[in-house]
């Protein structure tokens, strides 16, 4: 059963008569997605999950299933100059009942007040209709005063996302356009560190020049003195993957979690740390964690497929690897670690057929086959290991797994392994950053050198005893006192004033009215009460319909007419709380009282 406290947020639908308009409609899904993270109590799906709908017309109890969540959120955004219109509806997904929708027409200027907007009444509504949590007074604040800066801002996230050498060249050149053009954002300064950080951790370009160019960046955000889940998650990854410094990365993600516990990256991220460190059953539960936000995340499945092989339970990793290539089948670490376990477990036909799929690159379906015979200790299929080592040193863009590494040692050449490997964790890549549990590498780990550089990069298992669950301790928010004084003005207002009469009222009016944080009447009601504010309000209004439809006066009136007139503003609400009520319909239950 999913959580009755969730969300998934759709990506926004763009519907401007310019296609490249779909970067603002992505950003827009995206801002609004971190805002809601930010709400105690309130599940939200990642991004990732959520925009593996996109341009799909799945229906919404389908979507539901897959991702845990009570609620969706769709929209739609038409640009046009200097405005924008916006379309929202928060559907449920057990019966695809439409409980909330609304449309802005706003000048692009108050795109920050029009996402804080939005995502408040969106938490209203999940509150009012689900049950108790916290709500900020605010969810969004402005990022930059220039919204052409954070247009190009977006463009860049856009074009980062994609996740190539290409893009993400692309998305580096619109992040430096929005800092010319507002010097003072700060997002853009870490998006371009990370992005040079990330290549050249990976071999892509050459890494000290990248690590120079990112600590650069990164310097120029940091003069800035703001705080963001994107900073710290930058510094986190050039710390990690850049440095190896994982003490100090762990740390970033930590404040990154204490801004947006529900940023399923950062946890992901945490648990990558702790694989490298070998603590396998803190990384397992990490991974728990980010895959219950994230569940349709490809990245989290490879992190969680890499802790399963690198502990030894072969046969698990490559379930979870199918499900990942499921989801994307051009996941080049997931291709490359399928066939790497299917190597270890000596699957010959099923590594063969694998190879023979559209999406593998000719590279991989030949080192894979030479590797599988040396490690199996096969015929060779070719005695000339030299040329396709060089093959390998002469690719565009590197091996995203030591393959160069791993041919040499089950080639008989164990000392030119050592030596490779030696160089490339000394010098931080990427590629073997797992290299203290790789069992590939089983046949160097008595050898000195290895241990070594074992002790010299991951020389502890597990981090400080302080990153535990991140649950936080529920506590009461009013004295007994308060509970009888408020629960008194409560019946007041409701048997004596009759304030649910007004169609309008939602669980910020009604706390005013007895003076009390919309807070803290939310969980009087869920938490003393035993009724969400709609249960609690339409109680009410379905008595008031009850009185009113038996009382001869008002015969004239249709059902719905009465309806109205009991506070009720939708029909469809009305029949379906009454049914839930009475287990019959309106129409029924006067038939049978009358």
């Amino acid at each position: 059963m999913p959580s009755q406290t969730s969300i998934a947020v759709l990506p926004f639908r763009n519907v401007s008569s310019d296609a490249e308009n779909e970067y603002f409609a992505d950003g827009m899904t995206e801002e609004i997605i971190n805002a809601l993270s930010k709400i105690q109590g309130l599940k939200v799906t990642a991004r990732t999950s959520s925009f593996t709908f996109k341009n799909q017309h799945e229906d919404v109890r389908i979507i539901g299933n897959k991702l845990g969540v009570s609620t969706v959120l769709e929209g739609s955004i038409r640009k046009a100059g200097k405005r924008i219109r916006i379309a929202v509806q928060l559907i449920r997904t057990d019966n695809g009942f439409h409980i909330w929708s609304e449309s802005y027409d706003r000048e692009l200027s108050d795109i920050f007040a029009l996402q804080d907007e939005i995502s408040l009444l969106v938490a209203d509504q999940i509150r009012e209709n689900f049950g108790h949590m916290d709500i900020q007074e605010q969810l969004v604040a402005p990022k930059t005063s220039n919204i052409e800066a954070y247009e190009f801002y977006l463009k860049g996230r856009f074009f980062f996302f994609k996740w190539n050498l290409p893009d993400i060249e692309k998305g580096i050149s619109f992040f430096k356009e929005s800092i010319k053009i507002d010097p003072n954002f700060d997002h853009p300064y870490f998006s371009i560190g990370l992005c040079y950080s990330l290549l050249g951790s990976w071999g892509h370009i050459d890494k000290v020049e990248a690590l120079q160019l990112a600590d650069a960046y990164f310097e120029k955000g940091a003069e800035l003195g703001k705080q963001s889940v994107v900073s710290y998650f930058a510094l986190a990854a050039h710390q990690f993957w850049g440095h190896w410094n994982y003490q100090l990365a762990y740390k970033n993600l930590q404040n990154a979690h204490e801004l947006n516990p529900q940023d399923s990256d950062s946890i992901d991220f945490m648990a990558e740390i702790n694989r490298s460190l070998g603590d396998f059953e803190r990384a397992f539960e990490l991974n728990r964690q980010a895959l219950q936000l994230n569940p349709l995340s490809v990245n989290a499945h490879y992190t969680k497929a890499t802790l399963l092989h690198l502990s030894g339970n072969y046969e698990k990793a490559i379930d979870i690897i199918k499900k990942g290539l499921q989801l994307d089948a051009n996941f080049e670490l997931l291709q490359h670690l399928f066939c790497i376990t299917l190597i270890h477990t000596g699957k010959k036909d099923e590594l063969y057929v694998y190879l023979q799929q559209k999406e593998i690159v000719p590279i991989l379906v030949k080192l894979a086959k030479q590797l599988y015979s040396l490690f199996h200790k096969e015929d060779p299929l070719t005695s000339d290991y030299d040329s396709i080592l060089i093959e390998i040193s002469q690719l565009k863009s590197p091996l995203l797994y030591p393959w160069d590494i791993y041919l040499r040692l089950y080639s008989d050449r164990k000392e030119e392994a050592l030596k490779l490997l030696e160089k490339q964790v000394t010098t931080n890549m990427g590629q073997v950053n797992c290299f203290k549990s790789d069992p590939i590498l089983k046949p160097l780990k008595s050898n000195s050198i290895f241990k070594k550089l074992v002790n010299a990069s991951f020389p502890d298992n597990t981090l400080s005893s302080e990153q535990g669950n991140f649950a936080k301790d529920k506590s009461e928010v009013l004295t007994a006192d308060e509970i009888t004084n408020y629960t008194a003005a409560l019946k007041s207002k409701m048997e004596e004033e009759k304030v649910y009469i007004d169609g309008s009222l939602n669980l910020r009016n009604l706390a005013k009215e007895i003076a009390l944080q919309p807070n803290k009447l939310s969980w009087l009601l869920n938490d003393q009460v035993g009724k969400n504010f709609n249960e609690f309000v339409n109680e009410y209004r379905i008595k008031t319909f009850q009185e009113k439809a038996l009382d001869p006066t008002n015969k004239h009136l249709t059902i719905l007419g009465i309806a109205y007139e009991s506070g009720f503003n939708s029909k469809s609400v009305f029949n379906d709380f009454f049914k839930k009520s009475t287990g019959m319909t309106p129409k029924a239950w006067l038939k049978q009282h009358q």
